[in-house]
């Protein structure tokens, strides 16, 4: 399994424009998040450069100088890692802990709690 390098919640926000449309040059990535955030041109390129040197985004250079940035992990695997993560922090991995506190909390409406238990029963069979 590849490691997945540290995200933060600022890069995150990059990495979902790249997710979203697949690759995009530094100036597509900071018009659409000077739409969205009150950060400025140099903050999001240094974003876009983190994420380059963590590995988590490819920088290629095009023929017009510029460079297209792709992402170098999939959503659907840093929404695993990032689950991970969160369970293990809050919960010591337990997801046992994680949903009896959740329903506990009322943070679950009595629909939800049908539905998890419809999955539940779907993946035992």
């Amino acid at each position: 399994m590849k490691t997945i390098p540290q995200i933060s919640e600022a890069e995150l926000e990059v990495m979902k424009i790249l997710w979203k449309i697949g690759h995009a040059t530094s100036s597509q990535i900071i018009n659409r998040l000077t739409q969205t955030t009150e950060w400025k041109p140099k903050t999001i390129q240094t974003l876009i450069t983190r994420l380059v040197a963590k590995g988590a985004v490819k920088a290629v250079k095009t023929e017009s100088k510029a460079f297209m940035y792709f992402p170098l992990i999939s959503e659907d695997e840093f929404k695993i890692y990032a689950s991970k993560s969160f369970l293990q922090k809050l919960f010591n991995g337990s997801l046992n802990l994680m949903i009896a506190s959740f329903i506990k909390e009322q943070k679950m409406s009595k629909e939800e709690i049908e539905n998890l238990k419809k999955l539940l029963d779907e993946e035992v069979e």
